[in-house]
């Protein structure tokens, strides 16, 4: 299993220039998530400047995926109602052609939202968001993390990320203390952000949220989830050395992601 450091940069300016175009044209992100996250989720977007819409019937997100210029998929807290919807949003997205992300929380612990995790990519996310663990699991290489946590460094997932994204042709975004971003071919390392970001519920599944917002400006998924990714890390950052606790980083990552400028790059 290849723990290598991909050597390859991403230009800051790339960045600046997708995050000063998603703040101008506010792309609308149709948000199918967990209950434990939604609010902050919804902050998170409104704070680096996306329009959430947290639509969950099964009756209407087909009918939204449709229209949303980018779709997040989480299964965090799935139940057997939520998967329904969350199949019927993924076919209409991928019949459309809106770009959407899964995120796989806590894929390869359990096996219910782990078979649906699988079924769902073949409707072909643009991206696939998870930790070591649950990069890993969807891989096949191991069975699962600590519940939501992972059990497994970032690095250590890079091989099964790279192995995944050829398969499914989706890129592949492995969030950890270091966060790597490949489509299968290039690899990008994403350092920064903080410890105090694994201690506030919902900001790895917001991430998923605002890569689906970047997809909507970005039509390059590998670039869109780098941008996220690098928005997060360095808000996270910031954030980290604002705060005085866990409640105050999280006030502060929101100021962050709102204040980020392109002098924070």
């Amino acid at each position: 299993m290849s723990t290598a450091i991909p050597e390859k940069q991403w230009p800051a300016s790339e960045i600046v220039k997708d995050l000063s175009e998603l703040r101008n044209k506010s792309p609308l992100t149709h948000v199918i998530t967990n209950i434990v996250v939604t609010n902050w989720t919804a902050n998170v977007l409104l704070a680096v400047g996306a329009s959430p819409a947290m639509v969950i019937a099964e009756e209407e997100v087909g009918e939204f995926a449709g229209i949303a210029s980018g779709v997040l998929i989480n299964v965090g807290t799935v139940t057997n109602t939520d998967s329904k919807a969350m199949r019927v949003a993924a076919a209409a997205a991928q019949k459309a052609g809106t770009p959407w992300v899964i995120d796989p929380v806590a894929a390869g612990a359990l096996r219910f939202r782990t078979d649906l995790a699988k079924e769902l990519l073949e409707y072909k996310p643009s991206v696939i968001r998870g930790n070591a663990s649950e990069i890993l699991a969807l891989g096949g290489v191991i069975g699962g993390g600590k519940g939501v946590d992972s059990t497994a460094r970032s690095s250590e997932a890079i091989s099964a990320a790279k192995d995944l994204a050829v398969r499914t042709g989706a890129v592949v975004a492995v969030s950890g203390e270091t966060d790597y971003v490949t489509d299968g071919k290039d690899t990008i390392a994403v350092p920064g952000g903080h410890p105090l970001m694994t201690k506030v519920t919902g900001v790895g599944c917001s991430l998923g949220a605002v890569m689906a917002s970047f997809l909507g400006i970005q039509k390059d998924p590998l670039r869109a989830a780098v941008s996220a990714s690098a928005v997060f890390a360095i808000a996270g950052s910031g954030a980290g050395r604002d705060a005085k606790g866990t409640g105050s980083f999280a006030a502060a990552f929101l100021d962050r992601l709102t204040l980020l400028s392109e002098d924070n790059f």
